[in-house]
């Protein structure tokens, strides 16, 4: 279950924007669709404890990450949330091994022997075996987002927060890569909130999305509720309401 309600407002200076959601949702593939500067990529920045909200609350899997009214407010690294950004955020000095890994180790030791064999098994699932010693600059873009995947799913989160996953990547690989996302969230059961401004993401990966605009949710729609492609399209573009 994604429990969210966040009001909280950013200003450069010479502008300021308001956001004001609230969001409850148990499918297993949860996007949050609209615009770029709609406000979609605070929201996860938020759930992950990289933004403190005003006002609100995060809620996942029954687990309060934040509240402000009881004074609640667990660090990204406690909040069991595996995040994927656009740019990968993959560490260049480390060879695909560690940045798989790294969330799970400290400065005083290394990977335990459990640790050790889930780090092994999502590089194999992934199909990174070959590269596991390579640093991410000699990777290509698809392979550089399955380590940034395998990254986020090595903590076991209890949800995956990926931010425009697929924005670098050439439209083949695009479509190539949702299916492989698809059957790695599935295989790990964890559900996922997608923010994205590509219908097509929407289209292979929602079970429901949540359309952003303006810093405010103005509609929500069931992805699985028979629609066609065609009509799905136009009711995310605000085009058929029925």
């Amino acid at each position: 279950m994604i429990d969210v309600a966040l009001k909280l407002g950013v200003s450069d200076g010479r502008r300021r924007f308001d956001l004001d959601v609230a969001i409850a949702s148990t499918a297993p593939v949860l996007a949050l669709y609209g615009p770029s500067g709609a406000g979609k990529s605070l929201v996860l920045r938020a759930m992950a404890g990289l933004l403190r909200p005003q006002a609100g609350h995060v809620r996942v899997a029954g687990r309060t990450l934040f509240d402000s009214a009881s004074g609640t407010d667990l660090p990204p690294r406690e909040r069991g949330l595996g995040c994927m950004f656009q740019s990968y955020a993959l560490f260049p000095h480390l060879n695909v091994r560690q940045n798989v890994a790294f969330g799970l180790t400290a400065w005083n030791r290394g990977l335990s022997q459990a640790d050790a064999a889930v780090v092994d098994e999502l590089i194999a699932s992934f199909g990174l075996t070959a590269m596991a010693g390579s640093r991410p600059g000699t990777l290509s873009g698809g392979q550089q987002q399955r380590v940034a995947l395998a990254r986020a799913l090595a903590c076991k989160p209890q949800a995956l927060l990926l931010d425009e996953p697929f924005a670098a990547l050439n439209p083949a690989l695009r479509e190539q890569l949702r299916g492989e996302l698809a059957a790695a969230r599935a295989r790990w059961a964890i559900p996922a909130v997608l923010v994205t401004h590509d219908v097509d993401d929407v289209l292979a990966l929602a079970d429901r999305v949540c359309v952003i605009d303006g810093g405010q949710v103005v509609r929500e729609i069931d992805c699985r509720g028979g629609d066609n492609a065609q009509r799905l399209r136009a009711r995310l573009y605000g085009l058929d309401d029925t």
